[in-house]
């Protein structure tokens, strides 16, 4: 489970072996949440709104990144670039 971003005590996440579309997780503490890569929909789980605001503007300006580290980790089973936190 690649750690792809770390920022603001959250942890951005895409699972190797995951399914489409792409996608990836987001951990702020115990809850989880999930977001499209393409819509940045939350499609799954539950994290506090501020974290849901940060983390959808984080993906919204790295959104080219996640999915090239989606295309690595899923379709090359590679270990991905790290991707700059929320500054």
């Amino acid at each position: 489970m690649p750690e792809i971003s770390r920022f603001r005590g959250i942890t951005i996440h895409i699972y190797y072996g995951d399914h489409n579309p792409p996608h990836f997780h987001a951990i702020y503490g115990k809850d989880k949440a999930v977001f499209r890569i393409d819509t940045l929909e939350k499609i799954e789980g539950k994290i506090p709104k501020i974290q849901e605001l940060l983390v959808v503007k984080w993906a919204y300006i790295n959104r080219k990144e996640l999915f090239n580290a989606w295309e690595a980790i899923i379709t090359k089973k590679q270990q991905p670039e790290k991707i700059k936190p929320l500054k």
